[in-house]
């Protein structure tokens, strides 16, 4: 069994915010390939999401998943998760307990993938990372800390919300090959040797 296998079977036995866990149909841990380059954290499991135990099924998903069609990429090629792992009663917001009370399981299978790019989906996910930004002013544009870089998009729920989002969203979608693109650049750059001069 992976670590990350593993760690589904605790965050499936967790019980820290017991409304979550006493109205769960079934947690929702994350998905994808355990060595990935890229996750996407959403916020919090929907009413599909919930019955299927799989991030990003409901209608979301289905955006999600042409978005990644878009840039030739699969479900299988990038690791989808939550900020918290259980549904909120009535899909309400997570609140910040629920919020702090989950933080330990999304840190551990950030830490188990060690991708290279992490993007946020939506504000929650966002304050995560970067406390106090404003989605609307920053999505679009990557940033790098600890050795990562991060990229704020809006959740593509918003998109379903407010259809003027969904270009907004799918443009910033089509940034990250080149994002990509370029850690391997500077990654390559890196592991050359360096030569040293005799004078």
């Amino acid at each position: 069994m992976s670590a990350l296998a593993e760690l589904y079977q605790k965050i499936e036995a967790c019980r820290d915010c017991e409304e979550l866990a006493r109205n769960r149909t079934k947690v929702v841990p994350g998905e994808g390939a355990e060595n990935a380059q890229i996750v996407f954290i959403g916020e919090a499991p929907g009413f599909h999401e919930d019955q299927q135990g799989r991030p990003f099924v409901g209608q979301a998903g289905q955006f999600l998943d042409y978005l990644l069609k878009s840039i030739n990429l699969t479900r299988n090629d990038v690791y989808i998760c939550n900020v918290i792992k259980c549904r909120p009663p009535e899909n309400r917001d997570p609140l910040p307990i629920e919020i702090n009370n989950c933080q330990k399981w999304l840190n551990l299978q950030i830490e188990l993938i060690s991708p290279k790019v992490i993007v946020t989906l939506g504000r929650y996910s966002l304050a995560k990372f970067f406390p106090g930004e404003s989605i609307s002013k920053v999505h679009g544009k990557e940033r790098k800390k600890d050795n990562t870089i991060y990229y704020p998009m809006y959740h593509p729920a918003a998109a379903l919300h407010q259809q003027s989002l969904r270009q907004t969203i799918e443009a910033d979608m089509q940034n990250i090959p080149a994002i990509l693109a370029r850690i391997d650049e500077i990654q390559e750059e890196e592991s050359k040797p360096q030569q040293l001069s005799m004078f």
